[in-house]
């Protein structure tokens, strides 16, 4: 979808990704956590990829608020 098919996010679908964003970085510190501390090589590697899909997770919810930036509405003070 180009910028010009795409409509400004709404406060609540912004306050949606703001969560969503927040639920995947905890996540990905409960990840990188219990990698610290796992002896299993299989399951640290289990883990890894984990931490990888929520770090994708992560940069595709921001991608999107990006993209949509430029149609946000400006504040005039």
């Amino acid at each position: 979808m180009n910028a010009s098919q795409m409509q400004p996010l709404t406060t609540k679908e912004l306050e949606y990704i703001s969560d969503s964003i927040s639920n995947e970085e905890m996540l990905l510190k409960l990840t990188a956590a219990a990698s610290a501390v796992s002896q299993n090589a299989e399951i640290q590697n289990a883990i890894i990829s984990q931490m990888r899909t929520h770090e994708q997770h992560i940069n595709q919810l921001i991608q999107s608020v990006s993209q949509h930036q430029p149609l946000a509405p400006t504040q005039a003070h």
